[in-house]
């Protein structure tokens, strides 16, 4: 029995902000380096309150949800495809090869607690996030999505730098 934890699941979580370059070059290479496979992740927020307001306003319930399920429907494709976009051309860009990419995830919901849902669901070894920091009193804060999600996971959180 070792006693050297494995890695061969590793969930890497994007905004695809512009800072999200480094933290994915980092998460290819932590891949390549344990012969793991990497899962890329992107949670869609639902629609705010003002957003739910409107819709509300102008739509009855059924052409408000129908419009809803919809729109949703069409933007998690489109951002399975924005992922699978921006993996290709930072592979190219590295000059790595294929991926090691094995699959790319896009879900809806609160992104912490989806982050911690489906690292638990493809049963992760490790997740691997931007640590965005946001100034609060001339001090830096972590950003909320990462500091929920370090504090409440199972499994080994590395937090990169993204700046």
């Amino acid at each position: 029995m070792s006693l050297l934890p494995e890695i061969k699941k590793i969930l890497y979580v994007t905004d695809l902000g512009k800072h999200t370059r480094p933290v994915f070059r980092f998460a290819l290479s932590l891949a390549r380096r344990y012969e793991a496979a990497l899962l890329m992740l992107h949670v869609v927020e639902p629609l705010g309150p003002t957003g739910k307001f409107y819709m509300d306003i102008y739509l009855n319930e059924d052409a408000a949800k129908h419009f809803h399920e919809e729109g949703k429907r069409e933007v998690l494709v489109k951002m399975k495809e924005r992922l699978r976009l921006f993996c290709n051309e930072e592979v190219g860009a590295c000059e790595m090869g294929t991926p090691p990419v094995t699959e790319i995830l896009v879900s809806s919901g609160e992104p912490s607690e989806e982050i911690l849902r489906l690292a638990d669901k493809h049963g992760v070894d490790c997740i691997v996030i931007g640590k965005s920091t946001h100034a609060l009193f001339g001090g830096k804060m972590m950003g909320s999505t990462a500091r929920r999600v370090s504090r409440h996971s199972r499994v080994p959180v590395m937090l990169v730098p993204n700046k």
